[in-house]
């Protein structure tokens, strides 16, 4: 893409002032780099994406607040990872940080385990207990 062709679509990226970087051609037929406020598409794209994490991260709240999993759900769900992911970041097989997703499991946790979980999603081990409800 040429330089001067480089969209610049309001995105979310304008709200905070915050501009892309981006490879285009020069007159030259050269590439630079060159800012870009964002594309329309893109900012669609990365818009449904984040209503659909909210989505789910509601979707895992509820599911807490009435029994159904452990707060582990709501914690992975709210820093975006997945069950691979966390874990990874505990040092856990799968298996079994699915089992914790139990809250009958999950109540049953000890401390050290409990500081894993509270170390990967950057909370304390309260917190991670008493999942706030605002």
């Amino acid at each position: 893409m040429e330089k001067e062709k480089v969209p610049q679509d309001k995105s979310n990226l304008t709200k905070n002032n915050v501009k892309e970087l981006l490879y285009a051609t020069d007159e030259n037929g050269e590439y630079t780099t060159t800012l870009s406020t964002g594309w329309e598409p893109k900012s669609i794209a990365l818009s449904n994406s984040i209503d659909e994490i909210n989505e789910r991260i509601a979707e895992a709240k509820m599911q807490v607040e009435i029994g159904e999993v452990s707060p582990i759900c709501y914690y992975m769900e709210r820093s975006k990872m997945d069950l691979t992911i966390l874990a990874s970041y505990v040092g856990m097989w799968k298996w079994r940080v699915k089992r914790h997703f139990k809250p009958t499991v999950f109540a049953k946790l000890n401390d050290s385990i409990l500081k894993k979980y509270a170390d990967a999603f950057e909370i304390s081990i309260a917190e991670l207990k008493n999942i706030k409800t605002d």
